[in-house]
């Protein structure tokens, strides 16, 4: 039994979070595959965030990280401290990057300053800033990863929410990467990749355990560096006949391996 618990990002079936009928059995449906807690993104907005709240508790379910807009951090701020603080969320995550900050290294190193200065305010209302990658992170600047340049120059306000598929797309590995930011990461994204036929280099998001990363080692990493929760992300998952299934196979894979839900 990993000493962290493995929860649903709610994203990777974002078209059943439009709805208050459909959010209200997703819910359900999550919690009935052993799932305890969740991220939420890509849901609904215009819902009345106390809706979310009763939900989660009726449901026993504990939301645990969000991502959100940059714009809602810089301009819609007390709303977003109001819902985490109903939410009983502790992390408010950041799940991209704005394209105008990742075309140089001055400009991953203005992002940071700016990520500095949202940590610091989320801090003096409880909350921890967490900023998630995707592959792109992973581009040189003479030299130097731009991922480097986030670690070199985020404070000690900003956490890392390191996603395995996409530190492996960008060509690096997930587990020295979740050695890399020991302490400095609460919650990981669990996302799992699998390569596909033909001669030129794809790859394509699958459900925890059925693709090619090693969870023995990430699981691992992640008990050694105080990683206190993981979210299972499928992104294509919302595309498939079945979105719910492909969460249930995640879940039943991770128990499988030894993992907590």
């Amino acid at each position: 039994m990993k000493n962290f618990v493995v929860g649903a990002q709610l994203y990777s079936i974002r078209k059943f979070m439009q709805s208050e009928p459909y959010i209200d059995a997703t819910f359900k449906a999550i919690r009935a595959m052993g799932y305890t807690t969740c991220q939420l993104s890509g849901q609904n907005t215009k819902i009345p965030y106390q809706f979310y709240a009763d939900k989660l508790q009726e449901h026993g379910l504990k939301c645990v990280v969000t991502h959100n807009s940059l714009k809602d951090f810089e301009e819609n701020f007390d709303e977003l401290v109001a819902r985490h603080h109903a939410w009983n969320c502790r992390y408010a995550g950041l799940g991209a990057m704005p394209a105008e900050y990742h075309e140089d290294a001055e400009g991953f190193k203005r992002f940071a300053l700016k990520a500095n200065e949202i940590g610091k305010k989320l801090k003096d209302h409880g909350i921890v800033f967490v900023y998630h990658n995707h592959a792109f992170e992973f581009t040189r600047y003479d030299g130097t990863l731009g991922m480097d340049v986030l670690f070199d120059n985020f404070g000690g306000n900003v956490q890392f929410e390191l996603d395995t598929y996409w530190v492996q797309a960008g060509g690096a590995n997930p587990v020295k990467w979740i050695r890399k930011v020991n302490g400095r990461m609460d919650v990981a994204h669990f996302k799992d990749m699998a390569g596909v036929n033909g001669f030129n280099p794809h790859c394509t998001m699958v459900p925890v355990g059925s693709g090619n990363i090693d969870w023995d080692e990430v699981g691992k990493a992640c008990e050694e560096t105080g990683v206190q929760f993981a979210e299972v992300e499928q992104d294509n998952a919302n595309d498939k006949p079945d979105p719910l299934g492909e969460m249930k196979t995640s879940a039943e894979n991770l128990r499988r391996m030894g993992f907590t839900l």
